[in-house]
């Protein structure tokens, strides 16, 4: 239980802040709930809940029955108190983005999609436009958006790496966003942003620590630590692809089990497929092509014994459209591949999200970062002592 005392203009701000981190977290909540939960007193917790409803911060949202004496106001966040939007910048096939728009509670308020040529500045301005005029939002009413990008972001350099989209490796750009569009503007790999949502809405919310490793056209891996992201000195943990495979050759791991790769060794068993994951579901649905699989579960089991070894997690989560498709007659054979591999027993379970992982990751690191900066706007307006 937390407790905070004292009702001096001093910790005003302070008391506000913890009581609305409060509502966010239960959702909906008493004055007396809120006084046991704080310590404060009771005319402080009316004067507190009085601020923060004058401010738009919360709202009553029905009252107690059923018990002895009046009725008590029950309170919640104002979800309209803050929105963020939450942008994912596509590559294959052609260069788009996707993007959401979502309230404090993180309902979402309006989506929409916008092709990308060369210069994306434009393309997100014009998308953070388009979600706002949905949402009836006028101009600064958006407080902050989240990239997720098929790269990594340098944010001591302020720049894009590791990105095959035109356009956003161009230095600055993320700090040229933020200042267009008068908001904060994060970013972050696209299979960092999938880790969280796993670890949120997936298949890795009771474990510890562990690791997603993306199999799509290309790879990737996020390494979740105690529910801290691993990102490195330059936001570039994880580029796994890059990994090389054999002294000499010029091979790394993308070689051997991205996108191509999956699709030309599943030419070698007689398998065509416009993907490489439908060329994966073909077999994880034929009882004939199990070799194919046997033989993808190798390769992958082969980099995934490097994960396992260096970072021991309690589970390796198999993530992207390849590890989808292969569900878990793919996994199954992962598992005992990297058995075979490796003396350690790690855990390996199929993504457990349903619908676009990125931007579901995109949409949670969104709605933190907004409730984490209006409780830091009510914390910071404390008066010096």
């Amino acid at each position: 239980m937390t407790r905070l005392a004292g009702s001096s203009k001093l910790l005003r701000a302070m008391n506000e802040s913890a009581t609305l981190a409060l509502l966010l977290d239960h959702g909906t909540l008493t004055r007396g709930d809120l006084r046991d939960l704080t310590g404060l007193s009771k005319p402080t917790t009316s004067e507190v809940m009085r601020r923060l409803t004058g401010a738009g911060l919360a709202v009553v949202v029905g009252h107690t029955s059923g018990g002895p004496g009046p009725s008590a106001e029950i309170y919640a966040a104002n979800p309209a108190a803050g929105h963020a939007i939450a942008i994912s910048v596509r590559e294959a096939r052609r260069p788009h983005l996707t993007g959401v728009l979502a309230d404090l509670a993180g309902a979402e308020v309006a989506r929409a999609e916008v092709a990308v040529a060369a210069e994306p500045v434009p393309a997100v301005l014009g998308l953070v436009d388009d979600l706002a005029r949905q949402a009836g939002l006028g101009p600064g009413r958006v407080r902050l958006v989240q990239l997720a990008l098929p790269g990594s972001f340098d944010p001591a350099a302020g720049a894009i790496r590791h990105i095959d989209v035109p356009g956003w490796d161009r230095p600055g750009l993320v700090a040229d966003l933020a200042g267009r569009l008068g908001a904060t503007v994060a970013a972050d790999n696209d299979v960092n942003l999938a880790a969280l949502a796993e670890r949120h809405h997936g298949v890795a919310g009771a474990v510890e620590s562990f690791a997603l490793v993306w199999f799509s056209g290309g790879l990737g891996l996020a390494i979740d630590l105690g529910g801290s992201l691993l990102r490195g000195a330059r936001g570039g943990a994880g580029e796994i692809g890059y990994v090389p495979v054999g002294l000499g050759h010029g091979t790394d791991l993308t070689d051997l089990v991205g996108g191509p790769a999956v699709r030309a060794l599943a030419a070698t068993h007689g398998i065509e497929a416009a993907t490489p994951e439908a060329a994966v579901a073909a077999a994880a649905g034929a009882p004939g092509a199990g070799a194919f699989l046997d033989a993808l579960a190798e390769r992958i089991a082969y980099g995934l014994a490097a994960v396992a070894a260096v970072l021991d997690p309690e589970l390796i989560v198999l993530a992207g459209d390849i590890a989808r498709a292969g569900g878990d007659a793919l996994a199954t054979r992962v598992t005992a591949s990297l058995r075979a591999t490796t003396p350690l027993d790690t855990a390996i379970a199929v993504t457990g999200v349903d619908g676009d992982p990125v931007l579901l990751g995109a949409q949670v690191a969104a709605q933190r970062a907004l409730r984490e900066q209006i409780i830091a706007t009510l914390r910071e307006a404390a008066p010096a002592a």
